[in-house]
């Protein structure tokens, strides 16, 4: 039996003006009376796939979705030829969602968020704490320098061959970081160089989740418009570590220090070693860790999605 809740649909949506030529798409589950909550999707650029809404008990959860800027169904994509990216950055999407929070009239609510949603979910917290109750974070990711040098050079150390395609395709000029290469050919205007770079840099996203030997390949990479949506807003975000300073959040851990957490992470996790997650817990003190054995990077993995719904369940009565 899935752990996860059955399929749902949303019982309000819509398009949010946001400022700079941008509208968000945002959409709630659940019950309307129910405890408010928001999802942080990662990538930066995967979007709140419906998949997000099942984690939720529907009956205890009023639960808000969005596609950050420039991803999924908000306005104007990243895939577009003309996109500028240059007013999509760590402060515009927690401005995003303080705008969003306002409009639907919610005072405080709970955080999930994954991968890089666990790192905006952090950020939007240190930065209006007032505003959280809870949060629940798995997959966990800070971005610092150290975690995009590690994701994009370091675990090569594991998958050599793909990590070798990887470079090779990237065109690095001199001593050019990778992602910034990368970012540099996905900006290209020229759509032979920009697809070909987003399936390169895509692929190496598959390679580095795959850990278990019936592990399957995310659908959402066979479309051209999404890949190439997520490898810019992803590499674009890397390639301005963030619009963090390096360890920031893990410094500004003292503004949530009293805010419910927990952090779920996966021992076999290469993409992002699990040790991220312990320094935050260690300094967390109302955070607690849960390592789970056999899963690593993908929330498909078993026992990432039990222990989610759990962490969930143990807080709707809260």
């Amino acid at each position: 039996m899935s752990a996860l809740y059955p399929e749902i649909q949303p019982y309000d949506s819509g398009m949010l003006e946001v400022g700079d030529g941008n509208h968000v798409y945002w959409e709630v589950v659940g019950n309307p009376l129910g405890k408010p909550a928001v999802v942080f999707h990662g990538g930066p650029g995967s979007g709140a796939s419906p998949g997000w809404r099942r984690y939720f008990n529907p009956e205890r959860y009023r639960v808000v979705l969005f596609d950050q800027r420039n991803c999924g169904r908000s306005t104007p994509h990243a895939s577009d030829p003309s996109i500028d990216l240059s007013t999509n950055t760590l402060p515009h999407l927690i401005g995003d969602a303080e705008t969003l929070r306002r409009y639907l009239g919610i005072d405080r609510w709970l955080i999930l968020g994954a991968s890089w949603g666990s790192t905006l979910g952090l950020a939007y917290a240190e930065r209006h704490p007032e505003r959280v109750t809870e949060m629940v974070l798995f997959s966990i990711a800070t971005t610092t320098s150290r975690e995009i040098d590690w994701i994009t050079n370091g675990v090569g150390a594991f998958f050599p061959e793909a990590w070798e395609q990887f470079r090779d395709a990237a065109l690095a000029i001199d001593d050019e970081p990778l992602v910034d290469a990368y970012a540099r050919l996905l900006m290209s205007p020229d759509p032979v160089i920009h697809e070909q770079a987003a399936r390169d840099w895509c692929d190496w996203e598959m390679a580095i989740v795959d850990i278990h030997p019936d592990h399957k390949p995310s659908t959402r990479y066979d479309d051209p418009r999404f890949r190439l949506a997520f490898a810019r807003l992803v590499t674009h975000y890397w390639a301005h570590r963030g619009w963090l300073e390096d360890n920031e959040l893990l410094h500004n851990i003292g503004r949530i220090a009293e805010i419910p957490a927990v952090l779920i992470h996966g021992r076999l996790d290469v993409t992002g070693p699990i040790v991220t997650a312990w320094n935050l817990h260690r300094n967390w003190p109302a955070s607690r860790l849960i390592p789970v054995r056999g899963a690593g990077h993908d929330s498909r993995d078993p026992g990432m999605a039990e222990s989610v719904v759990m962490a969930l369940d143990e807080l709707s009565t809260t």
